[in-house]
């Protein structure tokens, strides 16, 4: 192996060791853009969630997108085939020069406004799914930009090879949300008078239970409905507890 070859292999086993102990995403991301410029060599690199979220994009170096270029690439990136390709396509490593000659890079809008003030010649991006935000699938969409030389084929098998264990990563440290666990007929009974402002007591007498019986109810339906009180409890049911009443008695 060339020594070219084993500095690049470094590079990425720096990103992958970092992936491993990471803990969350909000200390990963900021250590993690500049091991992957090293990875991926370029000037800059934008790390941006899914086109319509709230989150901001991180930039290395920080402070690259000023408001002004946010909202000229918001007005003009539906045009950019490799803005398509990241956002709405396969989102697999891509450069630039493979789906659009330099030309037809420099007639976009967005080349002017956006990718010139920039000095983005040359862009190497990707996208991938990153586990969930609200309970929504998310995805990260990722941008390294050159001013000089292309990127070779080497930066888009490192790229992909990243690609992989940084979304396994994120879908860790997001996982998709757990059903909730169904309440059974009883319990909802329970929770229905509960939401009518009974008492336990009250309940019981009603259902012809023991207020013993009420209690271990309201234990079980609490933590199907992940609430930690009588009033969240009631909220949850009759918000979404009642489409998730079980069969069984």
């Amino acid at each position: 192996m060339s020594t070219a070859a084993e500095a690049g292999l470094r590079r990425i086993l720096a990103v992958v060791d970092l992936l491993i102990d990471a803990v969350d995403e909000e200390t990963l991301v900021p250590a993690l853009l500049p091991l992957l410029l090293g990875a991926v060599p370029g000037d800059s690199i934008v790390w941006s969630p899914r086109a319509g979220s709230a989150e901001r994009p991180l930039t290395l170096p920080a402070g690259l997108l000023t408001p002004d270029v946010r909202d000229a690439f918001a007005r003009e990136s539906a045009a950019d085939s490799l803005v398509t390709h990241t956002t709405l396509g396969p989102g697999t490593p891509m450069r630039r020069s493979t789906l659009q000659t330099r030309s037809e890079f420099h007639a976009l809008a967005a080349y002017r406004d956006v990718y010139h003030p920039l000095e983005a010649e040359q862009q190497l991006a990707m996208s991938f799914p990153a586990g969930y935000a609200g309970g929504v699938p998310r995805k990260v969409c990722v941008a390294i930009s050159r001013s000089g030389s292309d990127f070779s084929d080497d930066d888009v098998a490192a790229a992909a090879l990243l690609r992989t264990r940084l979304s396994h990563v994120l879908n860790r440290l997001a996982p998709p949300p757990l059903p909730p666990s169904p309440v059974t007929r009883r319990e909802s009974a329970v929770l229905a008078l509960l939401a009518r402002g009974l008492t336990n007591q009250q309940i019981a007498h009603r259902l012809a239970i023991s207020p013993r019986t009420v209690d271990k109810h309201l234990e079980h339906a609490y933590a199907k409905l992940r609430v930690g009180g009588r009033v969240e409890a009631a909220n949850a049911w009759l918000t979404r507890g009642r489409t998730a009443v079980h069969s069984a008695r």
